[in-house]
């Protein structure tokens, strides 16, 4: 998916080395500092350049713990706090998260207890899945936000914000520009740029009213129970105050196949009438969105990954549509 992809080499494709800054030690005092007592059992899942994750043991109770060096991270995680919190309220399954705080170690960190089920993108039955997907993607569509982006009623600020969906579309998406530098790298054509302005355009008429969006609800984002129902929506970090369904269709449906797709529309409540009419604007958001795939690919002068996004932007892997 085009929003998930990070640059992992640095020049010559040397690999960046990670700074040893956080350990399971930090992990450790995270917990001693809250329950009091010494966990057991602690391990690093897995980590990134901002993000490390751990698990952990207190009593009966498995945790995760997730620690970044970035400070800016800290209002990520209290942003997905506030979200989880809200479609938890509406029935939806979400995970437990504990505390947001940098008291423990001076870093960000978000503590949470393990959530358990079987991935959905490795279960058979995907088109039962998607269908619940769309309905509890429906479900945190309705929960009214204010204003639009990723500063909303979480954050006490109110410069950053953004009131108007046109100020979010010019200033935080920089629709235009965006448009412009992909021409300019010969990523979509000149015809095709005209035309993507176009929809900018039209898009920007748009007067609908701002609402929670997951901007992640994929496969495997879900884990499911024994029965095959949806025990846990995972990874709020991208969740975004925005026009709905466009916002959050233009990332779900991105990296499923057709019968997915529909199954994932039906369980939304959107009939495929309803569907066509916003497929310009999705289609349009859906491209914006590769900004960041293609802007570190650029930096990073990944000549192949950047030919293999000018591929799927020119829509020759769309092999079921006239276009």
């Amino acid at each position: 998916m085009h929003r998930a992809f990070r640059a992992t080499g640095g020049p010559k494709g040397k690999t960046m080395s990670r700074r040893p800054k956080v350990t399971e030690k930090s992990a450790a005092a995270v917990l001693q500092y809250h329950f009091q007592k010494k966990p057991k059992k602690i391990r690093e899942l897995h980590g990134g350049l901002v993000n490390f994750v751990f698990e952990a043991e207190v009593e009966k109770d498995r945790l995760i713990v997730r620690i970044s060096e970035e400070p800016a991270k800290l209002q990520v995680y209290l942003k997905e706090q506030w979200a989880v919190g809200k479609a938890r309220e509406k029935g939806v399954p979400t995970p437990d998260i504990l505390e947001v705080s940098t008291e423990a170690i001076g870093m960000p960190y978000m503590v949470s207890r393990k959530n358990v089920g079987k991935a959905a993108h490795l279960y058979p039955n995907r088109i039962d899945i998607c269908r619940q997907m769309g309905r509890y993607a429906a479900i945190i569509n309705s929960i009214p936000t204010s204003d639009f982006g990723e500063v909303f009623d979480w954050s006490r600020n109110k410069l950053s914000r953004k009131k108007t969906w046109t100020e979010y579309l010019q200033k935080e998406l920089n629709g235009s520009g965006r448009i412009e530098f992909f021409e300019k790298e010969k990523l979509i054509s000149k015809a095709a740029a005209i035309k993507l302005k176009a929809q900018l355009v039209r898009a920007n008429r748009l007067t609908n009213k701002p609402s929670l969006n997951h901007g992640d609800i994929r496969l495997k984002n879900v884990l499911l129970d024994e029965k095959g129902q949806v025990s846990v929506i995972l990874d709020w970090e991208e969740c975004t105050s925005n026009l709905a369904p466009w916002w959050e269709l233009s990332i779900a449906l991105h990296d499923l196949g057709i019968d997915e797709k529909e199954a994932l529309l039906q369980g939304y409540g959107i009939s495929f009438e309803e569907f066509s009419a916003m497929v310009p604007t999705v289609k349009l958001l859906n491209i914006l969105n590769y900004w960041t795939a293609i802007s570190e690919a650029h930096r990073a002068k990944d000549k192949k990954r950047l030919e293999s996004l000018a591929l799927r932007l020119s829509g020759a892997l769309d092999l079921f549509s006239i276009g």
